[in-house]
């Protein structure tokens, strides 16, 4: 039912139309008069909830292969190994440099450092959001964003939700982009884009709406000179920094085969659709006030909604849909729900966060609760590893699992830490696009150099089954046929090979 509006449903509509263009973007609504130690007493409880949301990130050495893959990258390149070259991943330098400062200060037997530095990502992008809300609808808005994206923002599966990988430590970066381009900061403004961009390609969608504030309120050579240094002058330093050829082609060009949609469709809707259902799930509290605010006022929140098609279209980016490509959704959901909730009545706050506060708590006890098979797995196969193995001589574990190698404290002897680089599968594929002929251009040349120049002690067939079985990839097949032996007992299915001495 729809309410009469109030005087201050007036001042909260009026500070919520839409900027004119030229004009800068208005603060917090004269009204409104900031209490004094708002966020004294704000920042204790974002702290809180972060750190409440994120214990079962704490319950389990790894929650995914993402991070077991960053952990054995931080390793090799805290042994003078350089990104791009000696180890190789499609994604940006910037987590597998925190990753590695985080073990050289903190050691790296553990992942607490990071688990750690996850919950203070968390913290920042929540302190963001409230700041950009505050400034736009009030104080009551920004605690209201800050506290519904922590509720929301473990909406996932916990493997997803509770990792300390890509998504988690980008999502800062887009916030203070948006952040910083709503108080016309344009070179601060491109720069956080420029550290969403190194931290996940897919963070460069957060350029989308600040180029439309830019647009809206100062459209001029000079703001976008600013943005254009702060976003182009970090990539080229880190492009050099690495190798300029490798940085382009492990970033953009070199995933022609992985980004496509063709020979896992069902597959691959399935994940989608679960995935999507899960998050809406979670944000069950913030979707019906937004719905319900598009029916009875203009909230003048273009740019955000940019920022969440955006986003969206960055989920979709290469039809894979797993589930922490979402989380890139939650901080724009977060501030156009906080901005609905001040112009409807005020039974729909306390109903948005009773019911984001359930789901929260649903998906903390999954966290808690959930068995972890596949981390169960890699540890018991990691023991046999280091039962069968020196600590000096290299390990190939054929497989999706690179934290085996972590696990194990042993030293791959690839910079192709799994087989999805060498056959396509690390794309989710279900089989009819995996094999050799869909690899990374040029990645089995290297590979057999690898072999032939340090041929590892031990291999690990771990594909149980999967389409890239060796038997499925002639190079493969032949080095273990020419030059290893099975050993009789297997762990897990996995079957082991040691050199046969051909």
């Amino acid at each position: 039912m729809l309410v009469e509006p109030s005087s201050s449903l007036r001042n909260v509509s009026a500070t919520a139309l839409p900027r004119q263009r030229g004009r800068a973007p208005s603060a917090v609504p004269p009204c409104s008069v900031p209490p004094p130690g708002y966020w004294r007493r704000l920042l204790p409880v974002l702290a809180l909830l972060a750190l409440v949301t994120r214990i079962p990130s704490f319950g389990r050495r790894l929650w995914n292969p993402d991070e077991g893959y960053l952990a054995v990258q931080a390793r090799i390149l805290a042994d003078g190994g350089a990104l791009y070259d000696t180890v190789v991943d499609r994604k940006p330098p910037l987590l597998p440099l925190l990753y590695q400062a985080s073990f050289a200060v903190f050691g790296d037997e553990s992942l607490l450092s990071v688990k750690i530095l996850a919950v203070i990502a968390q913290l920042i992008t929540a302190a963001l959001l409230v700041g950009i809300a505050r400034r736009r609808w009030g104080d009551r808005a920004g605690r209201t964003a800050g506290v519904l994206y922590l509720l929301v923002s473990i909406g996932l599966n916990p493997q997803d939700a509770q990792a300390a990988t890509f998504e988690v430590f980008m999502l800062p970066f887009t916030a203070a982009a948006i952040w910083c381009a709503d108080r016309g900061r344009w070179a601060a403004a491109g720069l956080a884009v420029a550290g969403a961009l190194l931290t996940k390609q897919t963070g460069g969608a957060v350029l989308v709406p600040v180029l439309w504030l830019l647009w809206q309120t100062s459209p001029s050579r000079t703001a976008l000179l600013r943005t254009g240094v702060g976003l182009g002058l970090p990539v080229f330093c880190a492009a050099g920094l690495t190798t300029p050829y490798g940085f382009v082609f492990w970033t953009v060009t070199g995933s022609g085969a992985y980004a496509t949609f063709t020979g896992s469709e069902l597959h691959v809707l399935f994940r989608a659709v679960v995935n999507t259902a899960l998050l809406g799930a979670a944000c069950a509290g913030l979707i019906p006030p937004i719905v319900r605010v598009l029916r009875i006022a203009r909230t003048g929140a273009t740019d955000l909604w940019l920022w969440l098609a955006a986003s969206a279209a960055a989920v979709l980016l290469g039809f894979h849909f797993f589930g922490h490509y979402y989380l890139q959704l939650i901080p724009p959901l977060a501030l156009l729900a906080a901005g609905a909730l001040q112009i409807l009545p005020r039974a729909r706050l306390a109903s948005a966060l009773l019911t984001s506060a359930c789901g929260c708590a649903l998906f903390l006890a999954w966290g808690m609760l959930a068995p972890r098979p596949e981390l169960d797995h890699a540890e018991r196969l990691a023991a046999a590893v280091q039962a069968r193995t020196s600590p000096s001589e290299p390990v190939l574990v054929w497989g999706i699992h690179p934290e085996m190698y972590w696990l194990a404290d042993r030293a791959p002897a690839s910079r192709y830490l799994t087989a999805g680089l060498l056959t396509n599968y690390s794309g989710g594929r279900n089989g009819p696009q995996v094999g050799e002929k869909y690899a990374v251009a040029g990645a089995w040349q290297v590979f057999a150099g690898e072999m032939r120049r340090r041929r590892p002690a031990l291999i690990v067939d771990d594909s149980r089954g999967k389409p890239f079985a060796p038997e499925r990839i002639p190079t493969l097949n032949r080095l273990l046929s020419w030059h290893y032996e099975p050993l009789p007992d297997e762990v897990d299915g996995a079957v082991f090979y040691v050199r046969s001495g051909g």
